[in-house]
């Protein structure tokens, strides 16, 4: 391997990294979309904390016993990729995620994987770390690696129209069959499987029509049309889908129930200072799972738990809350939820697959051994391409975001009246 695998040097576990203008010719779109759009790379991280190498005596694992997983996780060129995208597009730079993701994967849900767990089952602490670390070092790896990115990630989404994460995956499929060059990632598992969300992983007052797609069709199939045509071959949801877990489909449920938060308060603002709606509020938009009071208050409300030791008056309270702002959700024939659905400033998060082995050289062996920053900016200046298209011609005018309480507030409201507007997602 030509550059070092992995660090040990202390770093950030998510951080802005600054993009270097080439000076090249752009794709041209509206300079005021910028401020709107954001790239991320989540599992190209080479940070592996020494205290998480360590057992719970202090001894040191040997490296055998997580290296190879290391290679394997790692999405090898999605910074290169992300780094000439965020050029072409006139961005100053992209979020990256330092964190290896052998040893935490911020694409799923926090938690510790179990045996036999398959690809999208697997939480956020995966093999072979699941076993490595103790119930300490676990705790203190999502408090101080997860909960720090989630927290940052959430600041950095604010006001953004347009999230783009960017992956890299292997060439073949475990079958041995070829991958296309980039895939378009938009649905989850729940429903591609199932057409709803999964049971008990958010709350049920999301409406299930609005997890259809993490990102605007218009999008995907106008980025998926400009990489055909330049001969780039593109899949769809394939070879798998978003887990649950993942920020692109957590985004959407956190964005409605913030949207609907800014709606309720607005018509009820004698609720914005009173605890048991906080309380309800917090619980709605827990949607990494890491709260414990909103578990319990979840529990509490949706399979009837016993009310924690001098709290049942509160969570009687709560519980009534939560009734009013559902029926509140539920009017008018849940028009509510119309007005988001179909805003032109609903956000939109689109997964970017992009085969590791046009972005990354290997040796006969599969070993990385060097970056391929050619094939990397000539697929970036496609799928920029597709995306000022988008921009400039599928979306009709420039979203006016208002300068609310809640700035991240995305909601896909009601449609403008004016002729030329388009609708975004249906």
């Amino acid at each position: 391997m030509t550059e070092i695998p992995f660090h040990h040097d202390p770093v950030e576990p998510l951080e802005f990294v600054p993009v270097k203008r080439q000076g090249r010719s752009r794709p041209r779109f509206p300079a005021a979309y910028r401020p709107l759009l954001m790239i991320d790379v989540i599992h190209d991280g080479r940070y592996l904390p020494p205290e998480f190498l360590l057992d719970e005596d202090g001894e040191p694992h040997p490296r055998d016993d997580y290296f190879d997983d290391y290679v394997r996780e790692r999405d090898w060129g999605a910074s290169v990729v992300a780094g000439r995208l965020a050029d072409q597009l006139g961005l100053n730079g992209y979020y990256k995620v330092n964190t290896a993701r052998v040893l935490l994967d911020f694409g799923r849900f926090p938690g510790s994987t179990t045996h036999h767990a398959a690809h999208l089952q697997r939480f956020a602490i995966n093999y072979p770390f699941c076993d490595l670390l103790g119930f300490r070092q676990k705790k203190r790896l999502l408090e101080e690696h997860y909960d720090v990115i989630s927290q940052r990630m959430d600041q950095a989404l604010e006001g953004k129209l347009l999230k783009i994460a960017v992956h890299t995956y292997d060439k073949h499929n475990p079958s041995g069959t070829a991958r296309p060059h980039v895939s378009l990632v938009t649905r989850s598992v729940g429903f591609r499987i199932d057409s709803e969300t999964p049971l008990g992983l958010h709350d049920p007052m999301f409406p299930q029509v609005l997890g259809e797609f993490t990102a605007d069709r218009m999008l995907r199939d106008r980025v998926s049309l400009t990489l055909e045509k330049h001969g780039i071959p593109v899949g769809h949801d394939y070879p798998y889908l978003l887990p649950e877990g993942s920020p692109e489909v957590r985004s959407q449920v956190w964005s409605f129930f913030r949207f609907l938060q800014q709606r309720f308060e607005d018509a009820h603002p004698d609720t914005a200072e009173r605890s048991e709606y906080q309380l309800v509020w917090e619980m709605l938009l827990d949607t990494n799972l890491r709260d414990s009071e909103s578990e319990t208050l979840r529990s509490y409300i949706h399979t009837f738990r016993r009310a924690p030791r001098g709290r049942v008056r509160e969570f009687a309270r709560a519980q009534v809350a939560y009734r009013e702002i559902d029926a509140f959700c539920r009017a008018d024939d849940h028009s509510i939820v119309r007005d988001y659905r179909y805003s032109d400033t609903r956000h939109s998060s689109l997964g970017i697959e992009v085969r590791k082995d046009l972005v990354w050289d290997f040796d006969d062996a599969g070993h990385p051994v060097r970056p391929n920053p050619d094939n990397a900016l000539a697929i970036a200046n496609v799928i920029a391409e597709g995306l000022a298209t988008y921009l400039r011609e599928d979306r009709k005018a420039i979203p006016e975001i208002r300068e609310t309480r809640f700035p991240r507030d995305e909601a896909w409201g009601t449609p403008a009246s004016t002729a030329d507007s388009v609708v975004v997602s249906r």
